[in-house]
Order: C-alpha cells, then structure tokens, then sequence
C-alpha cells in the first residue's frame, strides 16, 4: 500500500539544518552544549610548556603530515615513517592528546561521553567536543606545537607487524593534506598536490608510507580480512541547500590511513594487554547468522563452509567483486547485516578476545580519534596510566557500562545519518514527481521492497507493483513523492531494465 504524498503547494525551501537538530533529538542525542560545557571551554588555556616539562619527547622536526577531508579541522592523527637497514618500515603515528585537556568527569568530558562521537549528518556536524578544543587547542593542525600520543610499530616485509611503544611527545604537523588529492597522485590519476611538493621530501614520506600500507594491506587480505564496498550517498549542499548526492569512494590515500589506524590500535592493544589491565576491544562477533551468508552465496552459485571461515568468505566476496561489480555494493551490504554490527567490549586480563571478523584480526581497538569518539579518550586515559604507572582511571564496572552506553549510541548515530541521507535525495527529487529511473533492487521482504536508483544514488521504496521483485534485479521506477521531513521517497514499479 503507498503512503499518502505529503499535500504539495509548490517547493518551499526545506531548513535541512532545523531537520538535522529535529534528528539529533529523535534519536537521543544532545545537539547543543551546556552553559558548564562553554564556560569550561572558556578557561582553558593551551600552555604546552607544562608538557615538555613532563618528560614528554620532542619529535617535531620530525617530517609529520595528516590526511583527512578536505573541510575537517578536529585533526586526531597524524603519520612518519622511516626505512631500516634490514627493509622494516618504522611506523609512527601521533595522536592529538586530548585527556590532557579534557579531564575525566568534567564538564566537557560528560557531554562527550553521553553523545559518545561527533555526528556527521551532512548539512551540519555536531562535534563531541566544543569547535574551540576539537578544531583548535586539541586538533593537530599545522602551524603549532602540539601536544600527543606517539603510537610506533614495524612493518615487516611480510606485513607482519612488530609492536613498538607508546609515549607522550610534542609534534608539529607539516602539511594537512586532502584525501582525494593524495589518493589520485598515488594512484597515478592525479598530478602531485600542491601541499605536497611544497614541503621538501614530503613526497618520498608519502611513497614510503604507502609502501608500508601495502605489506599491511597484503598480509591482512592473506588472513581473510574482508573487502566490503557498501554505498552510502552522501549529500552535497550550498549554503543549506541539497545540490547533489556523493559516494565517497576508497582510494589508496584513504586505505594507507586505514591501515596505519589498525596497526596503531593493534599496537595499543598490546601495550595494554602488557600492563595486564582492563581495556575495551572493538569487536565483530563471528556471525550468528553465517547460515543466511550460505545462503546468500549459494543463491550466486557459491559454496561456502558450514562454519564460519573469514577466509572463505573473503575469497567469495573477491569473485564477486570482478564477476559483478555494478551489484557488489549490495552484496556487501546484505553480508554487513548478516555478520552484525561491531560494539564495544570488556577484555579483563587474561582473557581471550573476541576479535574483530571482518577484519581478520583478533586485537583491536579504537583509540585513534579522541577528538571524535569518546572511547579512544577512555583509550588514551588508560594508555597514560600505565605509563605513569598510576591505577587505571576506570573500574571494571565502568568500563563494561561504557562498552553498552557507547555501542548503543553509536547505533543510534547509525540511525540518524541514515535519516538525514533520506530527506536529502527526498529535497533533491522532490521536483521530478513522475519522472522515471532506472535502479537496483536492495531489499525485498515484508518490511518493503527496495531500490537504489542509478543516478543519483538515492534509495527508497517501491510502494506500488513490488510483488515478485528480487534482491538484485534492474528495474524501472516511477517516482510517485516524497517527503524530506519523514525521509520518504516511493517508486511504482514500471518494468525491467
């Protein structure tokens, strides 16, 4: 049955940033900082000199840069390397350090750990910290002094990793760099950025680099991590209003980070477990639906395992890959679903981990984003602990409230982003009621039948001639309405395509 269409008089302007705080509160986040939060901000002052008095190293003649999206200012990370005699890369990556100015229990820090992250809904971002910290004092951005987190390890030339330390350090960043920039020139389909041939030696740093994030990427593939490509569209606005729909896309910029991020938290990981105190893992349990993931692959003519086999799976999402690409996205997806989402868990001393399925590792964390996400400042707490050889800042209780508060929320940030991608493609097609597209079927059950249309890459609902319809299959449509305020958009089935 359709929804009845929203009754339509004309196109006013659609306030997406009114719908973005309308979300925010949906789904149970506070969009807006306390007064307590804002006069705590006010009062900080960023003297890094107590820092260097500390004992902190000073590494910043180091030749240090960060990647990131071309607009982001809450810089967590940023990345060095050198070459050894023996071939090892040495890997160092830097991390803003937060709790330093973040106490635990303060003001800042409650907000940020109700929120749990920083919620990027498009049309306007709600940071978990205050900009003046997350974008300023605590981000790693050039032109200062910074105070962090030093995270080192060796790539071996089998991409096997030698756990290195952790140490608190004053760095300066050389060059903020830009994602699609960097991965183009990489890859060879792009020129050399500006911000790149502007820093002597800059670019033999990020070839080297590179160089380290493909023995990572070579040995994790070997240990079945999993290549899942879903597509999640992303909006483009002007001054507030919906211009377009974005896929961003991997590229070998965004894969080197990805892979000196799970490195270092692999690292972290190891250091805590050496101390032997309670830490928090990042886990992706091994599917309890694996039956449905048979399924799906026996429907495409594939075996897999009657028990679960990160390997196998990993081999399986490769043929399907180069056999068909335009679908492999949607293939992702359904295998995302079935594996279940990743959480938050308790790991005491002693105990074995759950382990991370989808990327074949079993020691893994999040602790490289402290300016994002609340658990990486719970990581980092508990990194200097064991360095000041201080009792952990958090009790077994705590953290195992933590683990449940911070998955749930992160499900609901989830949530939201979804919703704000719907009423985006509902203001962009809101204009060409009637007109036809051609799409993909997503999703077919009793919840609805599902399609994501070619161009723009907007899904909605297939509200009439859905029965009979497949999980794969290219279709016609006819846009019947939609609604930005509920995120509705629905299609009339029109034929094959």
């Amino acid at each position: 049955m359709s929804r009845k269409p929203p009754v339509r008089r004309g196109t006013p302007p659609i306030n997406m940033e009114a719908i973005a705080w309308d979300a925010m509160k949906k789904y149970g986040f506070r969009p807006q900082f306390e007064n307590a939060v804002m006069q705590e901000v006010s009062a900080i002052e960023a003297d890094d000199r107590a820092l260097m008095r500390s004992g902190a190293e000073d590494l910043r003649a180091l030749l240090w840069s960060s990647i990131d999206n071309y607009d982001s200012m809450d810089l967590d990370q940023m990345e060095y390397c050198e070459k050894e005699a023996n071939g090892d890369i040495h890997v160092r990556v830097a991390i803003a350090d937060v709790d330093s100015r973040v106490p635990k229990g303060s003001p800042i820090d409650k907000h940020a750990a109700y929120n749990g992250a920083s919620i990027y809904l498009d049309v306007a971002m709600f940071p978990m910290l205050p900009l003046q910290l997350s974008a300023g004092i605590t981000s790693l951005l050039p032109g200062k002094d910074c105070p962090a987190m030093v995270v080192d390890y060796r790539v071996l030339a089998d991409g096997s990793i030698r756990y290195g330390d952790v140490c608190r350090a004053l760095v300066a960043n050389k060059a903020k760099l830009v994602y699609e920039q960097v991965g183009a020139w990489l890859e060879g389909t792009g020129p050399e950025p500006g911000s790149v041939s502007g820093v002597p030696n800059l670019a033999e740093q990020l070839r080297l680099q590179n160089e380290a994030a493909s023995r990572l990427r070579q040995q994790r593939t070997g240990q079945g991590a999993l290549d899942l490509q879903t597509i999640e569209a992303q909006a483009i606005y002007d001054k507030g209003i919906v211009k377009d729909l974005t896929v961003v896309e991997m590229n070998a910029a965004r894969s080197l980070i990805e892979e000196f991020m799970v490195a270092a938290n692999r690292t972290m990981m190891a250091f805590l477990s050496g101390a032997g105190i309670p830490r928090i893992e990042r886990v992706v349990r091994t599917p309890k639906n694996w039956d449905g993931i048979v399924l799906t692959a026996a429907a495409l003519g594939e075996t897999l395992p009657a028990q679960p086999d990160v390997q196998a799976l990993a081999r399986f999402l490769a043929v399907r890959k180069q056999a068909d690409p335009e679908r492999f996205p949607d293939l992702s997806l359904t295998v995302v679903k079935l594996m279940g989402p990743g959480e938050y868990a308790l790991l005491e001393p002693g105990s074995p981990p759950v382990g991370h399925f989808a990327l074949a590792v079993t020691d893994y964390t999040h602790g490289t984003a402290p300016n994002r996400r609340y658990v990486d400042l719970v990581i980092q707490r508990l990194l200097k602990s064991v360095l000041d050889k201080l009792p952990a800042p958090y009790s077994v209780q705590e953290l195992e409230d933590l683990c449940l508060w911070l998955t749930d929320q992160e499900k609901q940030s989830k949530k939201a982003e979804r919703f704000m991608r719907k009423a985006a493609a509902a203001v962009l097609l809101r204009d060409q009621i009637g007109k036809t597209f051609t799409g993909l079927v997503t999703g077919a059950s009793e919840k609805g039948t599902y399609v994501r249309l070619s161009t723009p890459p907007a899904e909605g609902r297939i509200t009439q001639g859905e029965r009979g319809l497949r999980v794969g299959q290219k279709v016609r449509v006819r846009l019947l309405s939609t609604d930005p305020y509920h995120g509705y958009i629905d299609f009339a089935y029109l034929g094959n395509a």
